[in-house]
């Protein structure tokens, strides 16, 4: 196939990832739904133009909401690190959905750690969730979505990079360490 019909090939398939890679992220929100007899539902909601979903619950504990609200990104944390530690050449293969995966993963991180800092967009946001239920400023939040997203991102361009590698394994494991803050603070309420 030409070059250009190969990439033109490729950005369909990383396009067409979208929707599985969205109801990944929301599965890892269901699953924990499920766990803690939540009674997940669904609601329309936007980001400032664009139409979305959230999936809402009833009201739980902090660290129940903390976890909750952070599965979504540990799915996504989970996957980016499949990918990149058995494909770490990944950015030469003719890999349409695997580099959709990751494209959607880090982008998805990169859009939510935004809303995070500015502290913008519907009230069931990820950040948010995190944030009340660990009880630290959504900003911060915002730092522990991105970091991982960034370090994945220059894991793909630079797949030899040991710092890299592991920088980005000690970031996702920082974020998910927030629960012990969430335990503490359901602990005082």
């Amino acid at each position: 196939m030409p070059r250009w019909g190969r990439l033109q090939h490729e950005y369909r398939g990383t396009l067409d990832c979208r929707g599985r890679c969205a109801l990944l992220h929301e599965s890892g929100h269901l699953v924990f739904d499920a766990a803690f007899g939540a009674h997940p539902g669904v609601r329309k909601v936007s980001a400032g133009f664009i139409p979305f979903f959230a999936i809402t619950h009833e009201p739980v504990t902090p660290l129940k909401e903390f976890t909750i609200s952070s599965a979504g990104f540990w799915v996504q944390h989970a996957g980016s690190e499949y990918l990149l530690s058995r494909r770490p050449n990944l950015r030469d293969e003719h890999a349409p959905v695997a580099k959709g995966l990751l494209a959607f993963n880090v982008l998805t991180s990169v859009m939510y750690a935004g809303a995070a800092f500015v502290q913008h967009g519907p009230l069931e946001r990820d950040t948010r969730g995190i944030a009340i239920g660990a009880d630290i400023p959504e900003p911060w939040v915002g730092v522990s979505i991105l970091a991982p997203a960034v370090l994945d991102g220059a894991r793909y361009y630079r797949p030899r990079s040991r710092a890299l590698r592991w920088a980005s394994r000690a970031a996702k494991i920082g974020g998910v360490m927030l629960i012990v803050k969430a335990a503490e603070n359901n602990g005082q309420r």
